[in-house]
This record gives structure tokens, sequence and C-alpha cells, in this order.
């Protein structure tokens, strides 16, 4: 009986041993670390891509779930035969319009030279019939001259005729050299006339080919509006040019397909997603800390954790940054304590780990597990 006390009481003190050293062990573990599983693994790199112009039917799926995609890789393409359509009916708008402009300038180019060509020969002409005018001008002064001689010669030879100082003849023959003169006077008289309303009309036809000159300015308005509609409708071929390279989805950066929401065939608008991309390079921990362990957690603190996955997988970290508010603050619908009622919760603060050590190709987003952060 004694022995068996004996051994009991050496079996309480060794019990008693280990509880103090599982205690004390578990205090420091509880003063050391910050401990939680309420941890995720997350990316800063994932994204749900879709078209973003575009809308049609989806003809080509290029990666299922799973698939690794690298940054620049075709997606998906929707048939783009509407969008190229309507691209080779500006294209044709486009040259039949500049087909018009061209016209316009081989015409505004034609009129400019006939509207010079035609000046410098009515130019020309005013400047020959003026020419002629003064030549007819300075005869028939030279005539008169010569017709007021001739008619002193007249009296003076029908003086002497009366007196039968010369015969007849010489007397007729100065009658009828006044009388040629006379008429060649009248004849430069209307030839001067005739002239004079020449240069008259020669002055107005180069008047009305100097005003032809807005026919140029009539044309070059056609051609600014041409232009113009040249320019709107070279836009819009670039945009559906644009459109065109859009009916294909590039992936955004290197990643895995998480989902894909559509199939061939679906016909999808733009905004519509088609597939979710994660990125695996860009992998963070996710912490949400009780806010009565946050006491000694700086930025910079080691920590390590393991996933539920692979339990037996060691990670290693470092507090990369501590938010400046708890999880509920950023909670669409807020807990609403305006009326003093509410059930004290303890809050958790979100704490972002940077990931340093590990098996890291093993880790995916969504993961779930058990961190500890050295205080």
């Amino acid at each position: 009986m004694g022995k068996k006390i004996k051994i009991a009481i050496v079996l309480l003190g060794v019990g008693f041993i280990i509880f103090v050293v599982i205690a004390t062990w578990w205090i420091k573990i509880r003063m050391e670390y910050a401990s939680t599983d309420a941890f995720f693994i997350k990316s800063d790199t994932i994204s749900n891509v879709g078209f973003k112009r575009v809308s049609g039917k989806v003809i080509k799926l290029n990666f299922k779930e799973g698939d690794r995609v690298k940054k620049g890789d075709i997606l998906a393409v929707i048939d783009d035969s509407d969008y190229r359509i309507k691209a080779e009916q500006l294209k044709y708008e486009i040259q039949s319009l500049e087909q018009q402009a061209q016209s316009l300038d081989d015409k505004r180019s034609k009129t400019s030279s006939d509207i010079l060509t035609s000046t410098k020969m009515q130019t020309d002409k005013v400047a020959a019939l003026k020419y002629e005018l003064a030549s007819s001008q300075k005869s028939i002064e030279e005539i008169e001259i010569l017709i007021a001689q001739s008619q002193k010669d007249m009296e003076r030879y029908k003086v002497l005729y009366e007196k039968n100082a010369i015969p007849k003849k010489s007397y007729e023959d100065i009658a009828n050299n006044l009388d040629t003169l006379k008429k060649k006077k009248e004849s430069l008289q209307l030839k001067i006339d005739a002239l004079g309303k020449q240069i008259d009309i020669a002055e107005n036809e180069k008047n009305l080919i100097k005003n032809n000159r807005y026919i140029i300015s009539e044309i070059s308005k056609n051609k600014s509006s041409i232009a113009e509609k040249i320019n709107s409708l070279k836009k819009q071929l670039d945009d559906l040019n644009n459109m065109i390279e859009d009916c294909k989805l590039y992936a955004p950066f290197d990643g895995v397909v998480g989902m894909k929401y559509v199939d061939v065939g679906t016909v999808v608008s733009s905004g519509n997603f088609i597939y979710s991309i994660v990125g695996d390079k860009n992998l963070y921990g996710y912490v949400l800390l009780e806010e009565g362990k946050l006491k000694g957690v700086d930025v910079g603190d080691k920590a390590t954790f393991i996933v539920d996955a692979y339990p037996k997988e060691r990670f290693e970290g470092e507090v990369e940054a501590i938010y400046p508010a708890s999880a509920a603050t950023y909670a669409l619908v807020p807990r609403d304590i305006s009326a003093g009622e509410f059930t004290k919760v303890a809050q958790r603060i979100p704490i972002r780990i940077k990931i340093t050590g590990g098996k890291l190709e093993l880790l995916r987003v969504g993961m779930g597990g058990e961190i500890k952060i050295k205080r």
C-alpha cells in the first residue's frame, strides 16, 4: 500500500512538472507570438477580364481553368466581321471623297491657270488697242494740220484761179486733195471711235475674268468641306480598327486561369467577364488579428505560417503593413451602434504579410491557414 502511494505521488509530481513546463511554454508563446487561424493567401494581381468596347459572339477560347498564361497571350476572340464590313465601307467612302478632292484640286488648278492666261491675253489686247488708238489719234492730228494747210492753199489758189493766174486743173487738184484729207480724217475718227468701244469691251471682259476668281474660292470651300469629312471618317476608321483589335482579349499579366465564365458561341456584351486571371508572383498573407493580440506587433516582425492544404510545410514571412482600421470598418454594411445597444465583439485588425520563404509554388490564392507573428 505504501509503495502504491509513493508511485502515485511520483506520477503526480511528474505530471505537475510537465504541466508547469507546458504552461510556461504556452505562456511564453502567448507573450512572444501573436497567433491566429484567421489567415489567408491573397494576390495583388487577380483580375476578371472581358472585352472592353466590343460585343459579339465568342468564336475562340484558348485556355481553360488551371492553364498558365503569359502577359500578352490571346485569351479569347469574338467575331469581328461586322466591324470589318463597316471599316471597308468607311475605306470606300474615304477613297471616293479623296478622288473628289483630287478632282477639285485639278479643277482649281486649271481654272486658276485659265484665269491667268485669259487675263494676260485681255491685258495684252487692251494694250494693243490703246497703242493703235494712240497711233490713230496722232495720225488724225497730222491730217488736221494738212487739212488746215490745204484750206489755206485752196483759198490762195482760188484767188489765182479767178485771176486766171493758174490753170483750172491746179485749182481742182488742190480741191481734190483737201477733200481726200477730210475723208481720211473721217475714216480715222470712225476707227478711233471703234477702238474706244473695243477697249471698253476688252476692259469689261478683263474685269469679268478677274471676277471669276470667286469660282476658285468656291472650289476651295468645297475642298475644305471634303477634307473635314475625310478627317472625320479617318478618325472613325481608326476607332473601328481599334475595335477590331479589341475583339482579341489579351492576358493582362502572367498567371493562371482561375475561372472561365463563358463558352464558345456565347454572345457577350462589352464588360462581360470572360476569364478570371490570378497572378501567382505577387502573393501575400492576409491576417485578421484580434485586437487583444495586436500589442507588440510591428512592421518588420518575423512570422511563420502553415496552410491547411499542406500542414507539414512551413512558410516564412514578415509584417509588411498593419491596416489603420478594423476589418469591420471596411464592411459594405458597417455595424450600427448609434442606438447604444450592442454586444461587444472582439474586433480584428487586418495585417499584410510579405512571404519570404517556403515552397511558394504550393500556395494558391484563397488558401487558409495558421500564422504566428513574433513580437
